[in-house]
């Protein structure tokens, strides 16, 4: 059975900034789209803020195993109720991958507990990624290390609690480190959080980048053999109260 895919982004093709779409002449979504397209075992589709239920209704939520979310400047501008939703189906082991910007969207602050802060500057620098666990199935076929030629810097303190597990560490030649790539786990959903992809930049179509989202979206998809209430439930003893 195909692995369904949402594609999630504050904009809609219309709304993409014209130094956006000189980049990514479909929007973002489309970019990120593409990255499944052609690939067997996914189903994808792609969802903006502007479509009905903030484009995260229970309806498209229910029929997503993995949510990949790509946000800016309109995280205010997403309503508490939709983030509510999107809560809800991690928790019962719906995927979310939250990319670059994606890191202070109100999902992943609800989600980690945390603000996500971080340093940052854009100065369309190098930055070379250094895989730290080689042997997780996200970084599967990834080399030891590769390069982007550029993307906009974040640094340290990231902040975030301690990851379930650390894939990878971003040097930029400003001498900035940062972790790029952090996997959680929420009640029987999986998080993945990847640092690179600015949106005037080119790193989704670096073929490792690539790689990773393709691999991400593999690892962290819903198992609905595990779809279980959210709450507490009476439990009949499983041996008779002695004496």
């Amino acid at each position: 059975m195909a692995i369904k895919v949402t594609v999630w982004n504050e904009d809609s093709l219309a709304e993409t900034a014209e130094a956006v779409r000189k980049v990514h002449p479909e929007g973002l979504n489309g970019t990120l789209a593409g990255i499944f397209r052609g690939n067997e075992g996914f189903e994808v589709r792609t969802a903006c803020l502007a479509d009905a239920d903030a484009g995260l209704s229970d309806e498209m939520l229910e029929d997503t195993d993995v949510l990949i979310w790509w946000g800016h400047c309109k995280h205010h501008l997403v309503p508490d109720e939709a983030v509510t939703r999107v809560q809800r189906q991690v928790l019962r082991g719906m995927g979310l991958i939250v990319l670059h910007s994606g890191h202070e969207s109100k999902i992943m602050q609800r989600l980690l507990g945390t603000q996500c802060s971080l340093r940052w500057h854009e100065m369309n620098e190098r930055e070379r990624l250094f895989v730290v666990e080689p042997a997780h199935p996200i970084m599967k076929g990834v080399p030891p290390y590769f390069e982007l030629e550029g993307e906009e810097m974040y640094g340290e303190r990231f902040d975030i609690p301690a990851p379930d597990a650390l894939l990878a560490i971003g040097w930029y030649e400003t001498g900035e480190v940062f972790r790029s790539a952090c996997c959680f786990n929420r009640g029987y959903g999986k998080l993945f959080y990847f640092q690179p992809g600015h949106e005037t930049l080119r790193s989704y179509y670096n073929e490792n980048v690539r790689k990773i989202i393709l691999n991400a979206a593999a690892w962290a998809a819903r198992d609905r053999s595990m779809d279980r209430p959210l709450h507490s439930e009476f439990a009949e003893p499983l041996e008779a109260k002695r004496g």
